[in-house]
């Protein structure tokens, strides 16, 4: 559920964006030198979930061009607010088969993808309005039973029997380690999944461009930075923390 605000309570969120922004960028940059590279290698992806359309259309004219959403009906609600002219919209949450319809044409990526159900119905709904939609696959790194995501030993296989469907491209991985794993475990999940990522880049499957590596959230980009992540998806260090209550 989105957040109601009052312009002064805007006016607040609008002054801690600027500043968490910069801070962010910041924190990036220095993550990016670390693994010998520029800032500008690393894509941010700003998390929207239940931040006011407002606050998201600030944020893009203080330079943020990528944004994400979580929910299918929150993207919705929002869609026509959105300042797409100079952004694009990627849907980062779940995927349920039921609801590809409403994002094919509306998202430039749907970074979530880990059954084969899913991509044909992507597939089929891109072609037939004519489209080519950019997918990422997601991996769940840690095997947890509550997450979603393809097990890191049927990956390959999925990517396989995906590549040569048409009216999709494949553009890389996306993961979310287990929360709350100590520093060094958190690293290897991360140096796991870069691993995944360059093995299936060299094996230069068709339709599988492999440009894309999206680990790294709030709590933790930084260190996904230095583990070779080239997209982190961040959301509360710069929104400030979600409120479900409003």
């Amino acid at each position: 559920m989105t957040e109601k605000l009052s312009s002064d309570d805007l006016e607040r969120r609008f002054l801690d964006l600027q500043e968490n922004l910069k801070t962010v960028r910041g924190r990036i940059a220095e993550a990016a030198a670390r693994s010998g590279r520029k800032p500008e290698d690393v894509t941010l992806l700003a998390a929207t979930k239940t931040v006011p359309v407002e606050v998201i259309n600030r944020g893009v004219a203080l330079g943020i061009d990528h944004i994400g959403e979580n929910r299918v009906q929150e993207m919705l609600g929002k869609y026509e607010s959105y300042d797409l002219s100079r952004c694009t919209l990627h849907f980062i949450g779940h995927l349920q088969k039921n609801k590809i319809k409403y994002l094919v044409g509306r998202v430039s990526m749907i970074e979530s993808v880990d059954q084969e159900k899913l991509a044909q119905e992507i597939s089929r709904l891109s072609e037939k309005r004519h489209l080519v939609t950019d997918l990422l696959i997601e991996v769940n790194i840690g095997e947890e039973e509550s997450k979603s995501g393809v097990l890191p030993r049927e990956l390959s296989g999925l990517i396989e029997r995906i590549a040569p469907l048409p009216g999709i491209r494949i553009r890389g991985l996306m993961a979310i380690p287990p929360a709350g794993a100590p520093e060094a475990e958190t690293r290897n999940y991360f140096c796991r999944m870069h691993q995944y990522f360059v093995d299936i880049k060299s094996k230069k499957i068709d339709n599988v461009s492999m440009d894309l590596l999206s680990m790294g959230m709030s709590a933790d980009y930084p260190l996904a930075i230095q583990e070779g992540a080239n997209l982190v998806r961040v959301g509360t260090a710069l929104f400030g923390p979600r409120n479900y209550q409003k």
